[in-house]
């Protein structure tokens, strides 16, 4: 018999991942037979306490549907609570139309946002973004979006809309 690590199952001897939750057992097994030193211990983590915290790189939204989103070079993030869709971009100088979320007092205009550059779009229980055919792209750590199509925003995520970089993180 082989005990997994990670929940305690007890599978055939000669599994390579656990038959209950997938982890593997080669680790496990070698070490099983390995003497532990004096005064090692062994816990087991309550994993229904830890799967209620809400963990970097999730993509779930979670219950209270709240996101903070920290403006490279800014101390305070913007809080948003994630009911609808949301766009962020700039207020129009000449009709004075804004976004749900305006960005110009993080010097918008100067770093290349649009008036209507990107949304944020919650689905399910995850939330997503989308470039809306912005003048300057929107980036997803790293990658250029392609305008209006969406993507699957995680916990930790870095958005870039024209030079204006966003940490997000749900709260």
């Amino acid at each position: 018999m082989a005990t997994c690590a990670q929940c305690g199952h007890e599978n055939d001897a000669g599994s390579i991942v656990c038959a209950r939750c997938g982890a593997p057992l080669g680790a496990a097994v070698a070490d099983a037979d390995q003497p532990r030193p004096e005064g090692a211990t062994t816990r087991r983590v309550d994993m229904t306490a830890a799967s209620a915290v809400v963990r970097w790189g999730t993509a779930s939204l979670g219950a209270r549907r709240q996101v903070l989103l920290h403006v490279r070079g800014h101390d305070r993030p913007l809080a948003l609570d994630v009911g609808e869709r949301l766009e962020l971009g700039r207020v129009d100088a000449v009709t004075g139309q804004a976004p749900a979320i305006a960005l110009d007092e993080f010097q918008a205009a100067e770093l290349g946002v649009s008036r209507r550059h990107a949304a944020l779009v919650p689905e399910d229980d995850a939330l997503k973004v989308v470039d809306l055919g912005s003048s300057n792209a929107t980036f997803l750590n790293g990658q250029k979006l392609i305008p209006n199509q969406s993507r699957i925003l995680r916990d930790g995520d870095e958005l870039r809309l024209g030079k204006l970089i966003i940490r997000v993180e749900f709260a």
